[in-house]
């Protein structure tokens, strides 16, 4: 690890399954904070009435509860987003946290030598043992964190009584949100899209924070942004992944990285926040460092 999640703990000398959960989280929500994802909130700036002090707090708060041990899904994710919500006023991590804490969970399960197979295997087994508790659970989360654009559901609403598992409610919202999907495919886009992005990224020469823009340009061409369409239609979200295309094919250089601020700022101007394909990166980020930890 880079020793950023010891700046941010004050410790990076902890070797317990626990303390590489906790450091991988962190290390992976302020690579977040650090790289430039236009419409998001960085050190490139602010938006959306939030500041990257807000999602660095964040990480802090919820990486406790995501890397307990002997705690179910359900359990790290409204713990979590508690946590979360006792140091900032708005939602920051929602989507971070519903797709981190079944991948937590895997890499309490995996023995011996982390690998991406080892922690898919486990995981896919998580998801199959999610519960009912584990949905309620979810669905108190989701209210207490009260995201943007939460609409009403025909099935599975999160205001009503979970009556199916957490499993089975992200498989009926996966055709039209993507963190949902990753439940339903055993985060096949994680791994497919996302690590694989990351991979090229190094071999090219990008530090951390370049390979962490690169996913998020990636995942931002490649599926039409949940948040974006829940907030303002699938027709602007797919303007979007055709923007998202034009910037990502432009060589890397000082001219694409002014282009890509002054579209930060273009977007930030219309309350456009891909935020969905934040929350991507963060898992890939995630699950990327702890096999980096292992």
């Amino acid at each position: 690890m880079n020793g950023v999640a010891a700046i941010l703990t004050g410790d990076a000398s902890g070797t317990t399954h626990e303390a590489r959960i906790e450091r991988a989280f962190i290390d992976a929500c302020l690579l977040d904070v650090l790289a430039l994802k236009p419409g998001n909130v960085g050190v490139h700036g602010g938006g959306h009435g939030m500041q990257p002090a807000d999602f660095v707090r964040s990480a802090r708060a919820a990486a406790t509860a995501i890397a307990a041990p002997g705690q179910s899904v359900g359990e790290r994710i409204y713990s979590a987003v508690a946590a979360t919500r006792k140091e900032v006023t708005t939602n920051t991590n929602l989507g971070i946290v519903l797709l981190c804490a079944p991948v937590a969970q895997a890499a309490f399960r995996c023995e011996g030598p982390l690998s991406t197979a080892a922690l898919q295997t486990a995981l896919k087994q998580v998801l199959i043992e999610l519960s009912i508790a584990d949905a309620q659970r979810a669905f108190d989360a989701i209210l207490l964190a009260s995201p943007g654009g939460l609409g009403a559901a025909p099935r599975h609403d999160v205001r009503e009584p979970a009556q199916a598992t957490l499993l089975e409610a992200m498989r009926e919202a996966a055709d039209r949100d993507s963190i949902a999907r990753q439940y339903a495919s055993a985060f096949t886009d994680v791994v497919g899209v996302g690590l694989r992005c990351l991979g090229r990224a190094r071999a090219l020469g990008c530090d951390r924070r370049r390979g962490a823009s690169e996913v998020f340009l990636e995942f931002l061409v490649r599926f039409a942004d949940s948040h974006v369409a829940r907030k303002f239609g699938l027709a602007q979200a797919q303007a979007l992944r055709e923007s998202a295309a034009e910037y990502a094919a432009m060589p890397q250089g000082r001219a694409r990285t002014a282009a890509l601020r002054a579209w930060d700022v273009a977007l930030k101007a219309r309350g456009l926040n891909p935020g969905t394909s934040a929350d991507l990166t963060v898992v890939t980020l995630f699950w990327d460092g702890l096999l980096e930890g292992a």
